[in-house]
């Protein structure tokens, strides 16, 4: 269901007086195995149970339970070990050679036959890779294997891979779930259903999926890796998952005790849990630990550049946009100082290649005068645009509208649940949509193949379907480049191009913010947001 705003801002629930009626009526679970299951709300919903189509974070984060590749990354994004206890990388910088662990067992299943398991082989990651890149599979991340030239399994313990050309960001490739090893047993038997019937390695296994209500994952008791004192991994029994559609909801289910875990910030309930200035409020200091760090994360809004609409087509009025609202002032009202202003380009702080100098900054007389001239050259007198956003985002939106009004730009705010929102916006159906972008590896190129022509929706991730023979020659050369500082100067040059063109508007470069319960344990934080449950323990509540 799509809901239209106008002029004025939606008012939420007072959440104060839900609180205390929640807190007078109800008691957290306490059974007395609570504390061996982790759970936890995922509003933005599943897609897939097959990391080889594992495109978002919500995805990824599950994906992360189920599913081991080569190598992994840790809470400081360091390549580690994961299914290869070691690797080597050749002096021309073309060939990597992994030694694998020979104690990593696939999840149970019958069709593996009499033991219902079997060891991770070499030959287990050329059918991997031979699945990801199958055209027929069409898998979304097939784009992480185009510079490899060949791979091939020279025993069961040594996996060898061939570039076209020296990548040294290859390596942080390997981490992404799409790299996941599974078994060509499984993957035969189910074909496009074993998204809901996955096997994998991971430290939990799958259990159940009621798709919209619940899932369930449960140890993995055969898992192969083990804490400092060499006790295995993971400490939880199970992991649940509900799927409540909005965030306000999953704010109550963690104030009630009902879910351990809550990421992010929203509107509905920043100012019930945070001061202005961004701290846990004293009410909430005995049941909840708060956790905040950097995040590779850019929150924007694109332009479908393939519209009818004369205002999308406009660079006038695109630019307009960019400069007619103040970042730094939505930052602190909307998000209590959480996250830092997006005033550079579209890679975020942190990332090689990030510059302030090539965004937008507030100037609303620049932004009004692009807004006339479109009139006078256009002969649209009330130029009009709309806005669509899932309800989580909706205040920045908001914020964006009454600025821009200002001006003299009417723009329409649609509101879409984020499943809807992330079909249409691959699909060119929405003229101004609200995305985001994690990295998914420590490497700038991740951010810019966004802009790179020949990865246009619904087969790639360029949403905009913007096409610049200079931005895309830029991309193209990076990869033959592998001294970074030389890297990133063509970076910021392919950020510049997008800036230029306006072909989004930036909104801000996040925080990762992590609220968990006081009994929960050993849940880290990272810059990527994946969610790492291997260490986590709950204490039993009394």
């Amino acid at each position: 269901m799509i809901k239209r705003i106008k002029h004025q801002t939606t008012k939420y629930l007072t959440l104060s007086i839900l609180l205390f009626l929640i807190g007078a009526c109800s008691t957290p679970t306490t059974s007395s195995k609570d504390h061996l299951v982790f759970r936890y709300n995922e509003y933005a919903n599943i897609n897939t149970l097959d990391p080889a189509f594992s495109r978002t974070l919500q995805d990824n984060s599950i994906c992360n339970q189920l599913f081991n590749g080569l190598v992994q990354l840790d809470d400081n994004l360091q390549i580690l070990p994961g299914i290869a206890k070691r690797w080597a990388i050749s002096e021309d910088g073309k060939t990597y050679t992994f030694t694998l662990r020979k104690d990593v067992f696939f999840h149970k299943h019958p069709l593996f036959g009499k033991d219902s398991t079997r060891a991770v082989v070499a030959q287990d990651f050329t059918h991997s890779f031979n699945r990801l890149k199958d055209e027929k599979l069409a898998a979304p991340g097939r784009w992480v294997l185009k510079k490899v030239a060949t791979y091939n399994a020279i025993n069961d313990s040594i996996f060898e891979i061939h570039l076209k050309q020296p990548f040294p960001a290859f390596i942080g490739l390997l981490t992404m779930k799409y790299c996941s090893v599974v078994p060509h047993e499984i993957t035969t038997h189910y074909g496009n259903t074993f998204r809901a019937h996955p096997i994998g390695t991971g430290p939990f296994k799958f259990k159940r999926w009621e798709e919209n209500i619940k899932l369930v994952l449960r140890k993995n008791e055969a898992y192969f890796e083990t804490d400092t004192l060499g006790q295995r991994l993971p400490y939880l029994e199970a992991v649940a998952l509900t799927f409540l559609p909005d965030k306000q909801s999953e704010f109550l289910q963690f104030a009630q005790g009902n879910i351990d875990y809550l990421s992010g910030l929203d509107a509905s309930y920043k100012d019930e849990l945070l001061t202005a200035d961004g701290r846990l409020r004293a009410t909430y200091a005995a049941s909840t630990t708060m956790k905040r760090g950097p995040y590779l994360n850019s929150e924007y809004l694109g332009f479908y550049l393939e519209s009818k609409s004369p205002e999308i087509q406009s660079k006038q009025i695109r630019k307009a946009i960019n400069y007619g609202f103040d970042r730094k002032k939505m930052m602190l009202y909307l998000r209590n100082g959480i996250g830092n202003p997006a005033d550079g380009g579209f890679i975020p702080k942190g990332l090689p290649g990030y510059n302030p100098s090539i965004g937008f900054r507030y100037q609303p007389e620049k932004a009004k005068a692009l807004i006339d001239q479109f009139k006078t050259e256009s002969g649209i007198t009330n130029p009009e645009v709309t806005i669509v956003t899932s309800s989580n985002y909706l205040s920045f939106c908001e914020f964006i509208q009454r600025e821009l009004e200002k001006l003299g730009l009417k723009i329409n705010v649609d509101v879409m649940q984020e499943p809807t929102l992330r079909a249409a916006r691959s699909e060119g159906k929405v003229d101004i949509f609200r995305s985001s972008w994690v990295a998914d590896y420590l490497d700038a190129e991740n951010y810019l193949s966004i802009f790179y022509s020949k990865n246009f929706t619904p087969n790639g991730s360029n949403y905009f379907h913007f096409k610049d023979k200079k931005a895309d020659s830029l991309y193209d050369k990076a990869f033959t480049i592998a001294h970074i500082e030389d890297r990133k100067r063509l970076y910021t040059a392919m950020d510049s191009i997008a800036m230029e063109n306006a072909i989004m508007i930036p909104l801000f470069y996040d925080e990762v913010v992590r609220f968990t319960r006081k009994n929960v344990k050993g849940l880290g934080i990272n810059p990527i947001n994946l969610l790492d449950l291997r260490y986590v323990k709950k204490e039993k509540r009394h």
